[in-house]
């Protein structure tokens, strides 16, 4: 099983610049998250604090007891072996073929022989869908080949952790469906957090467990994916369905004056460009027939339904219409029922257990989310909140 990263009260500035304040989560072992947010919020910034290449001003990353931002350079350096990252552009050498790039990280850190790097690395390009592209150049292949083979080097160490910094960039939409596939398929076989930074809205919806998003330099929230995705903060809705109108523009949070002119636009039938509006909550992807049922699936449903009580009734009834008869029963629940008054209702003895522990420290998707996806301070509010105008 995947390793538990808690991050808590992480915060990261360039001189005066604030990138992001107060960042409080906790990637649950073996699960598959997604961090999502404009561009400019400092996801990749996030990614490298968590590994250790940039130093955050405060707070902590805690990776199997250790806590990366303040430990020695030793210490660092044997927790990042518990890390695999896959880069945005795959980051291979370009002097180098597939075969060596992938064996990279075990000649540098491992005193395996070479027929054991062989196996290790022909597995592993076999898991991702290369196998027999092992002495191609970087400069030979496509996008989509040159990132499954950054994946598969991501993998040769076994890592508990994997972090995919924008898995689908530059890739066409049939190829993106490939690699969401193929993370999923992963996590069913090597059970290893996977934390997956993203923009690709269709990817987000229908690959991860939990899901957060970074805006104004905050942590929106994190949690079940389906609170996200049930929510009505407007910058959620925007961004969830790619629409000019609302609080993000291209400095990513607009003024007065731009939202009453694009709000003039909208009350006269000006069409801003989007698609059909998204919403609810889709069917998550499961493994290609024939692999392993993913474990992190059982260890989340059980996780969820103990804070079932306190996360957003949208979510809730999402959650609850998301399961088989069979778990209705066991966790208590019915589609369509207040979960207020689920103890009054379920037939006895399958009543629901008792309110779980307090969250602790690092925990905050598993306390009181009734406060999530709201971003304070934002001038935005939907047209029918809005006065004379188009003003707050």
């Amino acid at each position: 099983m995947g390793a538990e990263v808690v991050v808590e009260g992480l915060t990261k500035s360039f001189g005066r610049q604030t990138i992001w304040r107060d960042v409080t989560l906790t990637l649950p072992p073996g699960e598959v998250s997604v961090m999502l947010g404009p561009s400019g919020t400092g996801k990749s910034v996030f990614l490298k604090s968590m590994i250790g290449l940039l130093k955050p001003d405060r707070g902590k990353c805690v990776v199997n007891g250790v806590d990366v931002v303040s430990c020695s350079e030793s210490r660092l350096y044997e927790t990042r072996k518990l890390f695999g990252v896959l880069f945005q552009d795959g980051a291979l050498f370009g002097s180098m073929n597939l075969y060596d790039n992938v064996a990279f990280p075990l000649r540098e850190h491992t005193r395996k022989s070479e027929t054991e790097i062989k196996r290790i690395v022909l597995e592993k390009m076999d898991m991702v869908g290369l196998a027999g592209a092992e002495k191609k150049l970087p400069g030979e292949i496509s996008g989509g080949m040159r990132k499954r083979a950054g994946l598969a080097r991501a993998l040769v160490l076994d890592p508990e952790i994997i972090l995919c910094d924008e898995p689908d960039s530059g890739l066409d939409p049939v190829r993106t469906a490939y690699i969401s596939q193929l993370l999923i398929d992963l996590n069913a076989q090597v059970d290893a957090t996977i934390l997956i930074v993203t923009h690709n809205i269709n990817l987000a919806r229908t690959v991860p467990d939990n899901l957060g998003m970074l805006y104004r330099r905050e942590l929106v929230m994190f949690g079940p994916r389906e609170v996200l995705l049930t929510s009505d903060e407007p910058a959620v809705q925007q961004f969830l369905n790619g629409s000019r109108f609302g609080p993000i523009g291209m400095s990513e949070e607009k003024d007065v004056a731009t939202l009453a002119a694009e709000q003039e636009l909208a009350d006269s039938g000006h069409h801003d460009g989007s698609a059909e509006e998204l919403t609810g909550v889709v069917p998550q992807l499961q493994p290609t027939p024939g692999l392993p049922e993913r474990m992190g699936v059982r260890r989340r449903k059980d996780r969820v339904m103990s804070i079932l009580h306190s996360l957003p009734p949208a979510a809730q009834e999402s959650i609850i219409e998301s399961l088989t008869p069979e778990d209705q029963q066991r966790y208590g629940v019915r589609p369509h029922m207040a979960t207020a008054t689920a103890a009054a209702t379920v037939p006895a003895g399958h009543r629901p257990s008792p309110a779980p522990r307090p969250p602790q420290a690092g925990e905050r998707f598993q306390g009181d989310l009734s406060g999530v996806a709201e971003i304070p301070q934002s001038p935005w509010r939907p047209p029918h909140q809005q006065g004379p105008g188009g003003g707050a």
